[in-house]
Order: structure tokens, then sequence, then C-alpha cells
């Protein structure tokens, strides 16, 4: 564990959570660098939190931030909203898992069809990773074509293919244990270069599915990508783990208006709890129907089990928030919400006269400092640290706002970046 040293934003930070520190040493007697999600780790160690409700959550050590996790992206409808909470609770006792079939998994399905214009069929997971990793599937066995096309940048989970492209160079994957045969079945392309997608289709036939992630992307944009992917017979996914539910309730295919042949889905479609999906065209998910036909149930279908598969707790929990999210009250609050953030945000940057960028769409807020002295990771938990000292948690780079974040925590936000970027100048961080 990196040693605090004495006078600094750090010490400053460290002195109200000992609680923390001693669990994130207890952590690393467990788990490799004492955290189990990538996105958890920090220096000289993460908070530990007990418990949350609505927008604030509470660490070990009884800190209070107004949180801008929001459960990864899962949570629009904030911690424990009421509904979703209920249904949970009250599945809980009926039993989590039956290892048979259950109504709530009709209706959940039943929910995804009726507000994502791609559904025409829908397949539970239980994670995004899981969704992508068979998105693409379905893809290379519908077309008979081993290659994927995905764009430089975008996230699509932790699986082998996910791996390539990711980060430059764009040949390599950014982990290690990735076979040579797996990242010679991925190509990408910069994000927003059309002619760079239909160079790379034009000069790939083998190419069976292009995956893509919508933010910021423009309808133009995903228009002309359909019409090519259409042209040349060539499945177009687009992951929503992220976007989907928060753009609109549709998604981001519902706000650009443009329409995939197969969308996975995650985070919101679960109200918070784990579960996935892949929902397109029934003629590409009919790839995963049983048929009396030994040649078929052998050589012909892709073979899908999964004990957690829209487990009747994941179940409730995802019927419970689609109910609420379906029509669009809750994603025009969010946004509203982000947008205010995002102009006073400026505000405070343009008063500290700091060269700091907030941007991003509806309730997603991205942030910037291309002139700060510190760079990457660094930047990142010293921003976190001192946001978290002045009672706000984020990620260091992003806030996701949920719909239930209102104008105290607004206040309480604009105060703490205030705050925030006083010491971080006197850091020498800005």
């Amino acid at each position: 564990m990196a040693q605090v040293q004495p006078g600094t934003l750090v010490e400053r930070w460290a002195q109200k959570r000992s609680a923390s520190a001693a669990l994130s040493q207890r952590a690393r007697n467990v788990f490799p660098s004492g955290v189990t999600h990538d996105g958890r780790y920090m220096e000289p160690y993460p908070i530990y939190v007990t418990h949350a409700q609505g927008s604030r959550k509470w660490d070990a050590d009884g800190n209070e931030y107004v949180d801008y996790w929001s459960g990864h992206g899962a949570l629009l409808l904030g911690h424990n909203y009421p509904s979703v909470c209920e249904a949970t609770v009250a599945q809980s006792r009926r039993g989590t898992h039956y290892g048979a079939c259950h109504e709530l998994e009709v209706e959940w399905g039943e929910a995804v069809q009726k507000i994502v214009p791609s559904a025409e069929k829908v397949k539970f997971f239980s994670s995004g990773t899981e969704a992508t990793l068979m998105a693409m599937r379905l893809a290379r066995a519908f077309t008979g074509k081993d290659k994927i096309l995905k764009i430089q940048g975008h996230f699509h989970g932790w699986h082998d293919y996910a791996t390539i492209a990711m980060e430059p160079p764009y040949d390599e994957p950014v982990s290690r244990g990735i076979p040579r045969s797996v990242r010679e079945s991925i190509l990408s392309v910069p994000f927003k270069d059309v002619a760079a997608i239909r160079a790379t289709l034009d000069a790939n036939p083998d190419i069976g599915g292009l995956i893509i992630l919508c933010n910021a992307a423009g309808t133009e944009y995903l228009q002309q990508v359909r019409d090519l992917t259409r042209e040349r017979g060539v499945v177009l996914i687009f992951d929503e783990v992220v976007t989907g539910f928060r753009y609109a309730p549709g998604g981001c295919q519902e706000y650009y208006g443009v329409t995939p042949d197969l969308t996975t889905l995650a985070k919101i479609l679960a109200g918070g709890l784990p579960g996935g999906a892949v929902a397109g065209r029934a003629d590409i998910l009919s790839l995963l129907e049983f048929r009396n036909d030994p040649q078929w149930m052998r050589f012909g279908r892709i073979r899908h089990p999964g004990t957690y598969n829209a487990n009747p707790l994941s179940a409730a929990a995802g019927v419970a928030c689609l109910e609420v999210v379906r029509d669009g009250a809750i994603q025009r609050k969010a946004t509203e919400t982000a947008d205010k953030l995002r102009a006073e945000f400026r505000s405070v940057f343009a008063r500290h006269g700091v060269e700091g960028e907030a941007g991003g769409e509806v309730s997603l807020l991205s942030l910037g400092f291309p002139g700060a002295k510190v760079k990457g990771r660094g930047l990142h938990d010293r921003f976190r640290m001192a946001m978290q000292l002045n009672g706000v948690d984020f990620d260091g780079s992003k806030l996701i706002v949920s719909a239930v974040h209102d104008d105290a925590d607004i206040a309480r936000t604009l105060d703490a970046l205030d705050n925030t970027i006083t010491l971080l100048k006197d850091e020498g961080v800005l």
C-alpha cells in the first residue's frame, strides 16, 4: 500500500477513512490488488461502502457522498428505488433460483420487446460481457463469416474478442492470455469514419458483424453504418449495455432513430441486479432454437446454458424497473439534471481559470482537463479523492446522473467541485 505523505491531499483524505484502510488491507490478502473490479482500484486504497439510499451512499467511516457511480450505470432510478426494492425483497422470500422456467422471465422479456425497437426476440444472460460475446457469435453463425469489425476505443466487456482495439496500438489486446487466432478475427476502424468502414468491409468479405457503441454517434453516422452493413449482409450490433433505457426508453436506437439487427443490454435492464440480454431479429436469434433434428442440434444451433439466466430475483427487479422507465419521464429528469451540472461545471472552470471540459450526452457527463500537469490515473485518482473529501463520489472522469439526483445534490456537487479545483491547483495537479 502506498505511503501517505504528510500535509498532502492524500493525508487529509486518509484521516477520515481508517476503516476503509483496514478493509483494504484485509482485501489485499484475498484479491489481487485488493479489488473485485478494475474500476474500483484506487491509490492509496478505495473507500468501502456500507449502505446507500436514493442519490447518496455512506462508507465504513460514516462519510456521506452524493453518488455518481450509479451502480456502474445500472441505477438510473438511484439506490433502493421503492418499487424495485419491494419487488426484489418480495421475490427473495419466494425463492431466488428455481432451476425452472417462471412467469417473471416472460414478463421481463415482453417488457423488453415493448420498449426496444429491435427486439423481435430476446435472450437473457447474467452480464453485458456475456451479451456482447453472444451477439458476436450470433453474427458469425448467421452469416457464416468469421470476422467481427469494431470501433477503436469502444469497450464491450472483458471477453477475449472485446480486448482487441480498446487502446493503442489497436491491433494488440489490452490483456495478456489472448490467443493470436482471436486477434486475427477482430478488425477495427476509427470512430465516425464511414469511409474506413466501407473500405474495411470491401477488403474483408469475411466480416460477419459490426459492433458499435452509440454514445455521441449521431443519427447521420449511425444511418450510414446501417446502410453499409445492410448492403453487404453484415449483422449490425448496437452495444447498448450503457445507453439502453438511458438515452430514451428504447435506448440510442430510439433516440437516434436507427434500428440495428441485434442489441446488447445490461445494467438498467435488471434494475441494478445482474442481468444482460441480446434483443434483435427473430431470424438471427432462431439460431438458439431447439428443433427435432439431430443434424441441427449438433451442427446447426448455438448452445446456450447459463445457471443464472433470467433468475427470478433479477427478473423481478428488471420488470419493476422497466415499468418505471418505459414512458420517458425518468430519462428527461436525469438529462435535465446533467445539463444543469454541465453548465455550472463550465462556469466553475472559467471562474478558476482552468482548462476544463464538461461534455457527454443525456445523463452521462464526461469530464476532462487537457491542460492538467498530471495525466492518466494520477489525475483521476487525485480528482476523485478531492471530490470524495468534499462529499461526492465518481470514477474520476465521468458522472453518471440518475433520475433521483436533485437540486440539493447539484448544490453540494458544485461546492465540491469548487473546493476540489482549489485543492488540485494547490497540489500542482492543475
